[in-house]
């Protein structure tokens, strides 16, 4: 009873303590663990200079998306002398470095970013017409562009992509001399300069093409959301719907936080958007700080894999994946599968909830849901661009409908009207926000392009099914551990484009051996992608490059690695659906019927009920070891995809179910006579 009080006042003392993070210590988190956020904030008046020039860059952009593109090579070339330029003048060298200062190499490398962004709109019609041969000066504007790229990359998207890309340079150089299983004749240095940019396989290939088309646009549709008070919006919403219940707060961070991920492409960023408010707010209730963390981590990196934008990977994968397939049909498939995951984090909070004994928010706390609800308006944007995308609209006019929108829909209040300045700086913050996926993209063509010339991916997969002894569990166990590594510290974009070019193919040999690339089951494709795709961003909450659950402990104050261990343990649903994808494509809801879907969603929603009390150790009462065991055992059986499976399963959780309801009330009794 003493150790009770004694809990009471400790969460009291916490509770009168709760204090959201202020702007200042928000930057300095994202400056820590997203190396996109790593910028100078240059002063004097060459501020202006790159205002006004991220401003041209969105304003390209925008008249590209509008009147049409240019040349693919025009396009993509302009895209990235924009991106490499502002890199080199907003990102340092180091991150110690002045952050008020741009040192003279910084100029000279944005000159030679101009230099290589004018090459091709100065010379096209003689590339065009060469047919690949290069004069002297184009090979050293090529050469230029691979080095730029790769110090842009290490600068605004971390160390581990540029490693990853330069070690598939050498590969394409020193091919002969590598394992038989890997091995080529060798690309000569005029031949990889050529296909890195003087093609359209290489830098200039479909990941940078997606990057100055697609993304760019709903890069400014979140902008100009954000400019509307969206994302504050999303935070006060989520306390609406889910303060008051069991747990609320860490609710309250699951909620907002696939909110956030509708418009987001970073799960570090929604980490520190939406968790330095909900993360006090976890800890003011009797959260311990490690649980806290990784409640947001999870639920932030989880925003990476809900639709429409999954952390502008949906755009890339109906490029990469072809075959007529669709924006729309990307999108549809993974709603279950996001669903399913948020579902999942939903059930392992609410059972630590209870485990614990924490309540909601007080009505004290909670804010007036009536002036929250009056602004629901705030979201239709996002409503209006899902369904012009369902309608057929062009992806590109359905993110410029949305801008549109925001404008109109900010207009009702006068607190988020946006005015010139607010518009201007809306199209600036776009183009600043583009700068890191430029650099990500361009440096994922050099990945791609050596494995298309190589033909290395093919390589990987057939050696990775032998290793397997062709069984079907090993190879997806190998792609996983694989796609872990790949995705580790790499953002959304080119975690994608790196694990669907090497670790993807091996799913789709073994799934579809001796077939035809253009007769592989779309089914098949896409399970192996979205396989990768959930791997790769799950990596940002694994253990040891967890930047996700690290930026969760800078806010919690807990220790970075116990966050980690604990948000892989919250996110178990993120190892299991990819499995359940291959074996069950039904959740992509491709090529089968309204009530199949309706039954493995039900049992797979039975199934992470069945697993998290069994992982939690609470249900309706703390769960025997016993009962654990056979929990998970039973969850296990309802997410596998076959009929005894599934009701051997349903058998057992009914079972355990009738056992924690009957025993839960003499518990009761008994705590009552106590």
């Amino acid at each position: 009873m003493s150790n009770n009080k004694g809990n009471k006042k400790e969460r009291n003392a916490e509770e009168s303590n709760f204090k959201e993070l202020s702007a200042e210590e928000q930057q300095a988190l994202l400056e820590k663990y997203d190396p996109e956020s790593n910028t100078r904030s240059v002063g004097s008046n060459f501020k202006y200079v790159i205002y006004f020039g991220l401003l041209a860059f969105s304003l390209f952009q925008l008249y590209t998306a509008i009147f049409g593109q240019y040349p693919a090579q025009i396009q993509r070339t302009v895209h990235l002398g924009f991106g490499l330029l502002f890199v080199f003048l907003l990102f340092p060298a180091r991150k110690k470095l002045s952050k008020t200062k741009i040192p003279f190499y910084d100029y000279i490398l944005g000159a030679a970013a101009i230099f290589v962004g004018s090459h091709w709109v100065i010379n096209y019609e003689r590339l065009v017409k060469s047919l690949g041969g290069l004069e002297t000066l184009d090979f050293i504007v090529g050469l230029v562009a691979i080095i730029l790229v790769l110090e842009a990359a290490r600068r605004a998207v971390g160390l581990p992509i540029t490693i990853i890309a330069g070690l598939f340079l050498v590969y394409a150089y020193f091919g002969e001399y590598f394992p038989a299983f890997m091995a080529h004749r060798g690309q000569s240095l005029d031949n990889i300069v050529k296909l890195m940019f003087f093609s359209t396989d290489g830098i200039l290939g479909t990941p940078l093409a997606v990057s100055s088309t697609y993304i760019f646009a709903f890069l400014l549709f979140g902008a100009f959301l954000v400019k509307t008070g969206v994302g504050q919006y999303f935070n006060d919403l989520a306390v609406a719907i889910a303060g008051k219940m069991v747990g609320g707060p860490a609710k309250v961070a699951i909620f907002s936080s696939a909110l956030q991920g509708t418009i987001s492409g970073s799960s570090v960023a929604n980490v520190v958007t939406s968790g330095s408010y909900t993360i006090p707010m976890m800890k003011s209730l009797g959260y311990k700080k490690e649980f806290a963390g990784a409640v947001e981590a999870s639920a932030s990196t989880g925003g990476q894999l809900m639709p429409p934008i999954m952390g502008a990977a949906a755009f890339l994968m109906v490029e990469f994946i072809g075959r007529g397939v669709t924006y729309w049909d990307i999108a549809k498939a993974a709603a279950i599968p996001a669903l399913l995951y948020f579902t999942g984090i939903w059930i392992m909070t609410h059972f630590e909830a209870k485990r614990l004994g924490l309540s909601g928010l007080t009505d004290e706390q909670m804010p007036d849901r009536k002036e929250i609800f009056k602004k629901i308006y705030l979201i239709l944007p996002i409503f209006l661009i899902i369904i012009l995308m369902m309608t057929g609209v062009p992806v590109i006019h359905a993110a410029l409908y949305g801008v549109v929108a925001c404008i109109v829909v900010g207009a009702i209040n006068k607190s988020t009207r946006l005015g010139p300045k607010e518009i201007l700086d809306a199209l600036v913050d776009g183009a600043r926000t583009a700068l890191g996926v430029v650099a990500a993209t361009a440096c994922a063509g050099i990945i791609v392009g050596v494995v298309v010339k190589t033909g290395l991916g093919l390589s990987l997969a057939t050696s990775l099914v032998k290793l397997a002894g062709g069984s079907i569990i090993l190879t997806l166990f190998f792609v996983m551990i694989a796609s872990l590594i790949l995705g580790m510290g790499a953002p959304t974009t080119a975690n994608y484009v790196i694990t669907s070019t090497i670790a993807a193919p091996a799913i789709i040999t073994l799934l579809a051996p001796d077939v035809a690339q253009n007769a592989i089951p779309l089914v098949v494709i896409l399970s192996a992608h979205f396989f990768v795709f959930y791997f790769g961003i799950v990596a940002d909450i694994t253990p040891p490059v967890a930047l996700a659950a690290f930026a969760a402990s800078g806010i919690s104050g807990g220790d970075p690695i116990k966050t980690g261990v604990q948000s892989s343990k919250l996110a178990i649903a993120a190892f299991i659906i990819p499995y359940m994808i291959v074996f069950s494509p039904t959740l992509l809801m491709i090529d089968t019927t309204f009530g199949e879907i309706i039954w493995v969603t039900f049992t797979a929603v039975t199934g992470m009920i069945s697993i998290g009390a069994g992982m939690i150790g609470y249900w309706y009462r703390k769960v025997s070891w016993i009962e654990r065991i056979l929990a998970i055992g039973a969850g296990l059986l309802l997410i596998y995809p076959e009929g005894i499976s599934d009701i051997t399963g349903l058998i057992i959780f009914a079972i355990l179910f009738i056992i924690q309801l009957f025993t839960r009330e003499k518990k009761e009794k008994q705590a009552i006579a106590l």
